[in-house]
């Protein structure tokens, strides 16, 4: 049975954002289950969701939080699964401080990070990490490089046709 994928936020204000994470993990037919938990509001929901993640069928867990930025760190405290942090830009500190709070884990807690507000960025990296036991999830992964590449080839041929 396929893994699923859990998403987080913080708060629903990060929606706009984390729906770019959601939307990659879908268009690659993974199942994919999201939530709103606060690391510093609702601690009890966030840590037991991440220790009953691998028994419910997760693979992976993306957190997104901004400002403070303890969700993931919270999450990867309680759960031996992969978890991804997506810092959101705030607007005191453009998401500096989400970025550092996220990235600097003590050691045996990691966190893998994304770059401020990359939510699709998290669900290429979450699909990566679900395909290395799922063959058919890694070749339409193996698909959407190759389309990728193909799309630059277009466009750096339509600019040499410009420029000739």
């Amino acid at each position: 049975m396929a893994k699923r994928a859990a998403v987080i936020m913080g708060s629903d204000s990060d929606w706009p954002v984390v729906q770019k994470t959601v939307s990659q993990l879908k268009s690659l037919g993974i199942d994919t289950e999201v939530h709103v938990m606060s690391a510093h509001r609702t601690p009890e929901e966030a840590s037991a969701f991440a220790r009953d993640a691998r028994d419910n069928g997760f693979g992976v867990i993306v957190a997104a939080a901004g400002m403070a930025a303890h969700l993931a760190g919270v999450l990867a405290a309680n759960t031996i699964l992969p978890v991804i942090g997506i810092p959101m830009k705030s607007s005191q500190l453009e998401g500096m401080d989400a970025l550092l709070s996220t990235v600097m884990m003590p050691p045996g807690v990691p966190v893998a990070t994304v770059g401020i507000n990359a939510a699709a960025n998290a669900g290429t990296l979450a699909a990566q990490i679900l395909a290395l036991e799922d063959e058919e999830l890694a070749r339409r992964l193996m698909d959407a490089k190759r389309q990728m590449a193909e799309s630059v080839r277009e466009k750096d041929r339509k600019l040499q046709e410009e420029l000739a």
